[in-house]
């Protein structure tokens, strides 16, 4: 018994590396320019991926310390602040990691299957109030409502016609909309009492509105898009490795 505790450890330390170094990297690379789309002035997250499908394949606490640890990796690299890394990166990338692995477990039912795109409102609300109230430049304006849009009937239809996909959908987002509200917020506290990376102090509230959007909407489409096949394509090749009835159940 002992022995299948060490080994159990072991493997839980390893997924939690490779699930770390994997999301540094990504992130780091996507940072430079590498591995992301850009328009305008949107650069997306597609390393978001890679920790919520640890979170869901292997153990959320898999997915939320290697996110935790990876991002803070990336975040040294990136401007160097460990303060705010710890108080709003790592934290922010914890819970909302821990949650996606959490809300993905169980079976597919009718309120998973709705809120695959009925909470994908949430985010097209505040990018209409930011598009209104001319917050964000009109380019960067219109990307955010196209994106917003888009995933929610990728929501509504993937819960219409593949059901097996909203339950990661649905978990993935509401992950991501914790994490993203934590950023946001933590950020506008965070400029109230330092100066932020990009030169920014006392910002106004709205500010937290913008970047929870920022954040929510350069990361999500991937979380649409990619997890789910990922996650399915995973746990059939790799039965024995995965929560396989927690997973596709």
């Amino acid at each position: 018994m002992k022995a299948n505790w060490k080994k159990k450890k072991s493997l839980q330390v390893a997924l939690i590396s490779s699930n770390a170094a994997l999301y540094a990297a990504v992130g780091v690379a996507t940072y430079l320019g590498i591995f992301t789309p850009v328009f305008g002035t949107v650069r997306f997250w597609p390393s978001v991926v890679i920790p919520a499908a640890f979170s869901i394949l292997f153990s959320p606490w898999i997915g939320a310390v290697g996110a935790a640890i990876g991002i803070f990796i990336s975040d040294m690299v990136v401007h160097g602040n460990p303060i705010l890394s710890i108080t709003v990166g790592v934290t922010s990338n914890f819970i909302g990691f821990y949650l996606i692995g959490i809300l993905a477990r169980g079976r597919i039912n009718m309120l998973k299957r709705f809120l695959s795109g009925g909470v994908q409102a949430i985010p097209l609300g505040v990018a209409l109030v930011q598009f209104f109230s001319g917050a964000l430049d009109e380019i960067t304006s219109y990307i955010f409502l196209i994106v917003a849009i888009i995933v929610m009937l990728i929501g509504i239809g993937f819960a219409q016609f593949k059901p097996k996909y909203s339950k990661i959908i649905y978990a993935s987002s509401i992950g991501l909309m914790v994490g993203s509200a934590i950023i946001g917020l933590g950020l506008w506290l965070y400029s109230q009492f330092a100066v932020l990376p990009l030169g920014v102090s006392n910002a106004p509230i709205v500010a937290a509105l913008t970047w929870f959007l920022w954040t929510y909407l350069t990361e999500v489409p991937f979380l649409v898009f990619l997890l789910p096949p990922i996650v399915y394509a995973v746990s059939r090749a790799m039965p024995e490795r995965v929560e396989v009835e927690k997973v596709v159940s």
